[in-house]
C-alpha cells in the first residue's frame, strides 16, 4: 500500500517533468547531445540525473494542469539555454569552413559526428579542441550546476520564454558572422597578401608555375598562421563560452 502511495499521481507528474527537463541537457548541450553517445547511455544518465534531484523538484502551484504543453516548456527551456552556446560553436564552424576555402581544402571534407553532416577537416579539427577545452574548463560541470539551481528558482512547469532571453539569442546570431570572421582573419589577410605576391611574381616571371609551387607554398603559410593564432583561438573561445555560461542564470532565473 506504502509503494502504491509512493508512485502515487504527483509523484509521476513530478518526475516526468523532471525528466523532460533534464533531457533537454542531452539533447541540446555539446558534449552531452555528441552522436557518438550511445542513446541507452544518454537515456540512463538522464535517469540517474532525476534520481539526484528529485528530492529538490517542486512542481509550479501556478501551473496550467496540462501536461504536455508543461512537458514542451520544460524541453523549450533546454533548447533556449543550449542555442546559447550552440551558436559559438557555430561560429567556430564558419571560421573553420573559410580557412579550409582558402587553404584550398573546401572539397577535403569528412563527416562530422557531432552534427552528422560533412564538413571540412580543418573546421572539425577546430571544434573537437574547442570541445576539449569546453571540458577542461569544467563546463559539463557547470551546466549541471546550471540545472540544479534551475530547480530551485524555476518550479517544474513554470518556465515562460522571456524577452530578454530572445534578444540575448537574437544579438549572439548576429555577433555569429562577426566572430567567426574575426577567427579566420589572420589567415585571410595573409592568404590575400600571399595572393597579391603570387600575382607580382606571375608579371614579372611569366614561368613562374602558380598551380606547381604558388598552392604548396600558400598552404604551407595557412599551417604555419593557423598553428601560431590556434592558442589564441581557444583562448577567446573559453572567455565566450565562460561569458555565457555565466550569463545563464541572470537570464533565466530572473
Amino acid at each position: 500500500m506504502e509503494l502504491v502511495q509512493f508512485f502515487g499521481a504527483d509523484r509521476v507528474v513530478t518526475f516526468m517533468l523532471l525528466f523532460a527537463r533534464l533531457s533537454g541537457l542531452i539533447v541540446f548541450f555539446p558534449f552531452y547531445s555528441h552522436n557518438q553517445i550511445p542513446l541507452t547511455v544518454k537515456t540512463a544518465l538522464v535517469f540517474v540525473l532525476c534520481v539526484i534531484f528529485y528530492p529538490v523538484a517542486t512542481v509550479s502551484t501556478n501551473s496550467i494542469n496540462f501536461l504536455v504543453v508543461e512537458i514542451l516548456g520544460e524541453v523549450l527551456l533546454g533548447l533556449a539555454a543550449g542555442l546559447l552556446l550552440n551558436i559559438l560553436f557555430a561560429a567556430l564552424s564558419l571560421a573553420g569552413e573559410q580557412i579550409s576555402m582558402i587553404m584550398g581544402f573546401s572539397m577535403a571534407t569528412v563527416l562530422d559526428p557531432q552534427s552528422g553532416t560533412n564538413s571540412p577537416i580543418i573546421a572539425n579539427i577546430i571544434n573537437y579542441l574547442a570541445l576539449l577545452t569546453f571540458l577542461a574548463f569544467d563546463g559539463h560541470h557547470i551546466l549541471l550546476l546550471f540545472y540544479a539551481h534551475s530547480l530551485k528558482f524555476i518550479p517544474l512547469g513554470d518556465y515562460m520564454l522571456g524577452e530578454n532571453v530572445i534578444m540575448y539569442i537574437t544579438n549572439q546570431v548576429v555577433n555569429l558572422f562577426i566572430f567567426g570572421f574575426t577567427l579566420s582573419f589572420p589567415i585571410l589577410a595573409l592568404s590575400l597578401l600571399s595572393d597579391l605576391i603570387f600575382g607580382m611574381l606571375m608579371k614579372t616571371m611569366p614561368q613562374f608555375n602558380l598551380l606547381v609551387v604558388g598552392y604548396p607554398i600558400k598552404i604551407t603559410i595557412a599551417f604555419c598562421v593557423l598553428i601560431a593564432v590556434l592558442a589564441g583561438i581557444m583562448q577567446i573561445f573559453s572567455k565566450l563560452a565562460l561569458g555565457i555560461l555565466n550569463d545563464m542564470p541572470s537570464l533565466f532565473f530572473n
